[in-house]
């Protein structure tokens, strides 16, 4: 008998999945390309996001050998509400993975590449430590790729995010997910000024790093709040906004409160770009790692064009 992806939702409420509306279509591809890279992840014994969260990007985002890896196993220590990563006691720690992700890279011929985990609130770094090694693994192996990460928020866990901070990505991501008023519903096992301060601390601690954040809609935020919490990661000098819906992966999940229009996406990325951010990218299907590369070309580009206070 399989083991329960989600034992802590067994006994919440039965939420039906709602249909989606006309906006939010997926398209679904079979290319060879795609095979490939599913065939290079699965030899390699990697883990993606894509497929543990259950992305509805994956067809686009494989057929042109684009992954974010998924670091520290396949299982998370916290139970949010929103997620589809395996919850419960995660295994050991596969001290070859850099090199496994790196050698990846390299058979992909990435160059950007994401890099997330789950939380590993029984590792007394959070698994800072191992983020560093892939990353260093990752840039000794592929020179010229661009990293981003997505990490946990280490909470409680001191100063370790500086240990990733000093491995030097070039991207540090972390989401604040949702609005503090759904904090205790949504994400129960988080802070949001833990999250917030730590994107804060980043950028104090490596003021030429590019930070971003994501928010989904859709789970009962008002406008004013999503624009206190875009004042609040400006606040935290974040460069780099992403708004996208929220799609429920189960009933047994939170359940959706309301599909955003296209019509919505923009005007919250319109107000977004007005209070300050470098980037904002904002659509119903936008993800952390939906398009990064692309979108890091831009943030590099406007860098260079003076655009942002970076020293």
């Amino acid at each position: 008998m399989d083991k329960i992806r989600h034992p802590e939702k067994v006994n919440k409420d039965f939420n039906p999945i709602q249909k989606k509306p006309s906006w939010i279509k997926v398209k679904i591809s079979n290319s060879s390309v795609f095979s490939e890279t599913k065939k290079i992840i699965k030899d390699k014994g990697l883990v993606t996001v894509c497929e543990e969260a259950n992305c509805p990007n994956i067809s686009e985002c494989w057929s042109k050998k684009h992954a974010t890896f998924m670091i520290l196993g396949d299982t998370c220590t916290r139970a949010c509400a929103f997620c589809n990563v395996k919850t419960g006691i995660p295994g050991a720690v596969d001290v070859s993975e850099p090199e496994k992700i790196a050698n990846s890279v390299k058979e992909l011929q990435l160059n950007h590449v994401v890099i997330t985990s789950v939380d590993r609130d029984d590792l007394d770094d959070g698994g800072a430590q191992h983020f560093a090694n892939v990353v260093t693994a990752i840039k000794l192996r592929n020179p010229k790729t661009t990293v981003e990460i997505l990490t946990p928020d280490f909470l409680r866990k001191k100063d370790s995010y500086k240990i990733v901070v000093n491995s030097n990505p070039d991207v540090f991501n972390h989401n604040l997910e949702t609005v503090p008023s759904l904090y205790l519903k949504v994400r129960p096992g988080s802070r949001y000024f833990q999250s917030l301060n730590l994107l804060a601390n980043v950028k104090i601690h490596n003021p030429k790093i590019f930070t971003k954040s994501g928010l989904m809609v859709g789970l009962g935020e008002s406008k004013d709040e999503l624009c206190q919490v875009m004042d609040d990661l400006r606040c935290a000098n974040v460069d780099f906004l992403t708004i996208g819906q929220y799609l429920q992966p189960t009933a047994r999940h939170y359940p959706i409160k309301k599909f955003i229009t296209p019509e919505e996406f923009d005007m919250y990325k319109e107000i977004a770009y007005s209070k300050g951010f470098l980037m904002v990218a904002s659509s119903p299907l936008t993800r952390s790692s939906y398009h990064a590369g692309e979108d890091f070309a831009i943030l590099q580009s406007k860098r260079k064009a003076g655009l942002d206070n970076c020293q």
